[in-house]
């Protein structure tokens, strides 16, 4: 069987290890996954990313991160743009979330990139993702 959205996929498995008090998450690879796992652990949703080879299949493993109460970091993540219908935004309408408590997460022509890296670049892009 085939996975239509590997990135919902991705961030379903974030959500419910974080419901389930894990500590790892483990998903199939891809360069879109790894970057996208990357720019979380550079804003701080996520403590760690890795590359893992298990029996000649690459597979991501993020760490999970809590704060000292043993709460999730991210209260909510959730896709934006979707297979059956994409989001673009143009630089000057790049979301917020919540007043730029949360980030959203650009694929630009750059790269992906946070919303205020893009507003910084003046670049828009299709939004993959929200995170708070």
């Amino acid at each position: 069987m085939t996975m239509t959205d590997t990135i919902s996929d991705m961030l379903t498995r974030i959500r419910n290890a974080l419901m389930a008090k894990k500590s790892e998450v483990v998903l199939p690879y891809s360069k879109f996954k790894d970057s996208l796992a990357k720019v979380l652990v550079s804003e701080g949703w996520l403590k760690s990313v890795e590359v893992k080879d298990v029996e000649g299949f690459k597979h991501l493993a993020l760490e999970l991160k809590y704060d000292p109460q043993g709460l999730p970091v991210i209260s909510e993540i959730k896709r934006v743009s979707k297979p059956g219908q994409r989001i673009y935004a143009s630089r000057l309408k790049v979301p917020k979330v919540l007043g730029g408590m949360g980030t959203t997460i650009v694929s630009t022509s750059k790269g992906l990139m946070t919303d205020k890296e893009a507003r910084k670049n003046k670049v828009g892009g299709e939004v993959v993702c929200q995170i708070w």
